[in-house]
């Protein structure tokens, strides 16, 4: 487990690390602000036979073929609706391009090492391994995510699948 420390200074040092916030239902979010290659809005995707719920599907954004993953359904956060205020978040995870729909995208937000704590342990009964601590923000909870570790976990490498059959 990381400590705050760790995470937000970026090997220890007290450089704020900066996250862009996004919500899902009722819950803040922070990923990573490197990771981010773009925000846009939902575009309608081409469905891959077999995949998982949470995989809506692709797009083909410039030529790059990009699986686009529903948070929403992900984290068991409501009911998905997709309208024009629905954004995907484009990212670079692990050498590749993908989307990410959340319901919006908040704000860049920079903290430090002491705002940042780590996350609960919850046990075996759930799976938190890519949450990496939790942030406050104007005494709101914020809870950060290592996208790295949640799209390289065994249940989405679905990505990985495929990216392999679109090409």
């Amino acid at each position: 487990m990381q400590t705050g420390q760790e995470i937000a200074g970026r090997g220890g040092t007290n450089i704020p690390s900066e996250f862009l916030t996004f919500t899902l239902g009722s819950e803040e979010y922070g990923i990573d602000i490197l990771k981010v290659q773009e925000i846009r809005g939902y575009d309608p995707v081409t469905h891959i036979a077999n995949s998982p719920e949470f995989v809506k599907g692709v797009i083909n954004l410039r030529g790059v073929i990009v699986p686009i993953v529903d948070m929403r359904i992900k984290f068991r956060v409501g009911e998905p609706t997709y309208h024009e205020f629905t954004v995907v978040i484009i990212m670079n995870v692990l050498d590749r391009v993908i989307g990410m729909v959340v319901d919006g995208v908040s704000d860049v937000v920079a903290l430090s090492p002491d705002q940042i704590k780590p996350a609960p342990e919850m046990g075996s009964a759930l799976d938190t391994d890519y949450i990496t601590g939790l942030g406050t923000v104007n005494d709101q909870m914020l809870i950060l995510v290592d996208i790295e570790k949640l799209m390289g976990s065994e249940e989405m490498q679905i990505v990985d699948r495929v990216n392999q059959e679109e090409k």
